[in-house]
C-alpha cells in the first residue's frame, strides 16, 4: 500500500511504497529547529512526482546530506545523502496523512547528546 506526502503547497509529493513502521523526532540542532519527524526509506522505495523537485537545498556540517525544502511554501520535505551508494534517506513523516504517521512507532533520538537522555 503505497502512501504519499506532500508539502502545505502540493509542489512536492512523494509517494512511499509503505506507510513507516516508525518515525523519529531527532534532537540534534537543525531538527529540533525543523521540527521534523523522520521516516527512513531506501532511496528506491521512494517516488518523487517531479525528481529535479520544486526544492531549495542547505548543507551543514560536514555536508553529507543535502536538506530539501519546497521553495513555494518553505515545508521541510526530505534529506537525502550525497553518496548514492548510501541506502537510506528520510522523508518528513509531518508531510503524511495524519492517520498514517500516528500509526507508525514514535522514537526519540538523542543527538543533542544531553544529560538527560529522551526515553520513549
Amino acid at each position: 500500500m503505497s502512501v504519499e506526502a506532500a508539502c502545505h503547497c502540493g509542489a512536492v509529493r512523494i509517494f512511499l511504497e509503505t506507510p513507516p513502521e516508525t518515525v523519529t523526532d531527532c534532537n540534534c540542532s537543525i531538527c529540533r529547529r525543523y521540527g521534523v519527524l523522520w521516516a527512513y526509506y531506501a532511496p528506491e522505495a521512494v517516488t518523487f512526482v517531479d525528481p529535479k523537485g520544486p526544492t531549495d537545498t542547505y548543507e551543514w556540517g560536514d555536508r553529507m546530506i543535502t536538506f530539501h525544502r519546497c521553495h513555494t511554501c518553505g515545508c521541510v520535505t526530505h534529506w537525502a545523502d550525497k553518496d548514492p551508494t548510501y541506502d537510506r534517506m528520510g522523508v518528513n513523516a509531518r508531510l503524511l496523512p495524519l492517520q498514517v504517521r500516528d500509526a507508525a512507532h514514535l522514537i526519540h533520538l538523542d543527538r543533542a547528546e544531553t544529560a538527560n537522555p529522551i526515553k520513549d
